[in-house]
Parts: structure tokens; C-alpha cells; sequence
């Protein structure tokens, strides 16, 4: 197993050689340019290491590496149309720079083409990764629905909010881990547990995602910061606000997420300062170390020696002190 930049480097270098010049353009370019923003490609780095875990040459891997990660970008073209949102990568979105309809087409069209991705592989495994695939979408989009809802509903719990997240963005990483071990033909322990790790920090990746949606750089977040608070996204940091507020913080925190104004700037300090006095900025940090501490945990169950664990550990260390 080597260090992550190994795997960053074979990543990077390989989704340089994807060719998307294909008619028709309008289809294709927008694919090419989503794709080309890079980001952190956190997934298909996530399914080469898996696979180098298990003893298996992570070039194995690289067809569902990029399967995984073809998916999330068209989940990402979908999700920013449903938010309205301008900002990717701190580039244009897909829709903005083309058109709305364009962006449901071109995303659609990646759906299709991440399935491709597996028929590479031998049918025993190409079943395995497909079935897989095919769950861990049907969660991400329930997910995101769970997500829109709770934009209209004031009675969300923790527990609701927690399911959604995990079905929205941690189970593809822990489906990405859990494609390398498939590829590597390991144990179905093995398989269920790297999926485990996988699923737990998937879950503090995005508890501080929300974290870093309201208190992020903006010159390193790529994002749009404040664009949870803009869009009344009832987040781990607003659940806990309101769980911990006064009877006068909660009237504002209901009144300002009822509403949509021209100029945000004003109601992201009121959030941010609610969500800091009241103590949610402190349990949301306390949340994302639960479950990091809990990933952690499941790693030293799996049957793989003790240096491939330390490293494992120190991505998700690494992962967790991350500024964007």
C-alpha cells in the first residue's frame, strides 16, 4: 500500500485521458467540463487504496474508481440545478454556464456511462460491483428527496437528519471502499467492514461539510459559504441551534429559515452567531470526532496488517483537518 498522493497521482493522471469528444457537443462538453474541475476526487482514491489493502494491484480498480466517481459528479450537476446554486469547485456550474436542460441531460448521460464503467470485469465480479451500485444510487437519490423535503419541514429530528446524510453522501464512500475490496476478492467480512469504515467517516465528511458550508474560507471552500443557510437547509448545525436556543433564537432561526432575501449577507452573520452562542458549532465539531473515532473503531476489525491500518487512519486524519 503507498501514500495517498500515490493514488491522487493515478487518479489524476487517468481522468486526463478520459475522451468525451464525442457528438453531440452539447451533450458531451458539459461531462468533460464537470469531470475536468477535479475537486478532491475523495472516492475513486478511496476504492484504489481499498483494493492495495487487500493485496491487489489498485489498477484493477480503475475502472470502477472511475465509475464511482463519473456517478457523484452527476449527482453533483443534478444537485446543484435542484438548489440553484452558482458555484462548483469555485467554478460556474454546469447549469449556469449551459442551461438547465442540458445539465439534466448531460447528468442523465453520466448516470449511464458510470454503469459502462463495470463491464470490464469478469461477470462474478462485475454482478457484485453493479448490484452494489445500483443500491448505494437508489440510497443517494432518496437521500437527496429526504434532503428537499426537510427544506419544507419544521419538526426534523437528528435522527432523520443523520439517516439522510448517510444516504446521501456516505454511503457512496463507503460503496467506493467496498468496490475496491470487491475488485481485490476479499472476505465478505472484509468487505462489510471496509464498507463500515467507509460509511462512518462518510458521515463526519459531511457533518463537516455543513460545518465548513457556514464557516469555510471562501477563498479555499470552492463553494458558496453560507449556501445551507441561504437555501433554509436544516442542517446538523441548525438541529442542534434550535435544539440548544432560547425561545427567542428559535422565533428568529424559524422566522430567517421561512424566508428568501435578496441580500443574504445579513441573515448568514444572524445564523452563524446563533449557531455559534448557542453551542451547535461546538457539538457539530464533537459529532464529526464521534464518528471519525467510530471508523477508526471498525478499521481495527479488518484483517489486514497493522501498517496498512496506521494509513488508513492517517487519511481519515488528514480527511477530518481538511479547510475545503
Amino acid at each position: 500500500m503507498h501514500a495517498i498522493t500515490h493514488y491522487q497521482e493515478i487518479v489524476s493522471s487517468h481522468f486526463k485521458t478520459l475522451s468525451f469528444e464525442k457528438e453531440p457537443k452539447n451533450l458531451y462538453e458539459p461531462i468533460h467540463y464537470i469531470l475536468s474541475l477535479g475537486g478532491k476526487r475523495l472516492r475513486p482514491v478511496l476504492t484504489l487504496m481499498a483494493t492495495e489493502v487487500f493485496n491487489t494491484d489498485c489498477k484493477k480498480a480503475l475502472s470502477a474508481a472511475t465509475a464511482v466517481e463519473v456517478f457523484h459528479n452527476f449527482s453533483l450537476i443534478h444537485d446543484d440545478i435542484m438548489d440553484d446554486a452558482p458555484l462548483r469547485r469555485g467554478n460556474e456550474t454546469v447549469h449556469e454556464k449551459w442551461n438547465i436542460n442540458t445539465g439534466i441531460l448531460s447528468g442523465d448521460a453520466m448516470l449511464i456511462l458510470a454503469y459502462q464503467y463495470f463491464e470490464e470485469y469478469e461477470p462474478k465480479v462485475f454482478r457484485e460491483l453493479a448490484k452494489l451500485f445500483s443500491k448505494t444510487a437508489l440510497e443517494v437519490c432518496e437521500g437527496q428527496q429526504y434532503d428537499v423535503d426537510f427544506e419544507t419541514r419544521d419538526d426534523v429530528t437528528i435522527d432523520e437528519y443523520l439517516k439522510m446524510i448517510e444516504y446521501k453522501t456516505a454511503v457512496l464512500v463507503g460503496a467506493a471502499m467496498k468496490m475496491g475490496a470487491i475488485v481485490a476478492e476479499t472476505s465478505e467480512e472484509n468487505k462489510n467492514l471496509i464498507y463500515d469504515f467507509g460509511l462512518n467517516l462518510g458521515l463526519a465528511f459531511q457533518l463537516q461539510d455543513d460545518y465548513l458550508d457556514a464557516f469555510g474560507n471562501p477563498e479555499t471552500f470552492g463553494k458558496q459559504v453560507g449556501g445551507d443557510i441561504i437555501e433554509n437547509k436544516k442542517t446538523y448545525l441548525y438541529l442542534k441551534a434550535f435544539e440548544f436556543a432560547t425561545p427567542s433564537d428559535k422565533q428568529q432561526l424559524t422566522q430567517l429559515f421561512s424566508i428568501h432575501l435578496e441580500d443574504n449577507f445579513e441573515k448568514i452573520n444572524t445564523v452563524k452567531n446563533i449557531f455559534n452562542t448557542t453551542g451547535a458549532s461546538n457539538a457539530t465539531k464533537k459529532a464529526i470526532q464521534y464518528y471519525t473515532l467510530k471508523a477508526f473503531e471498525t478499521l481495527q476489525k479488518i484483517n489486514i496488517d497493522d501498517t496498512k491500518k496506521d494509513k488508513l487512519k492517517s487519511f481519515g486524519e488528514n480527511l477530518m483537518g481538511r479547510k475545503v
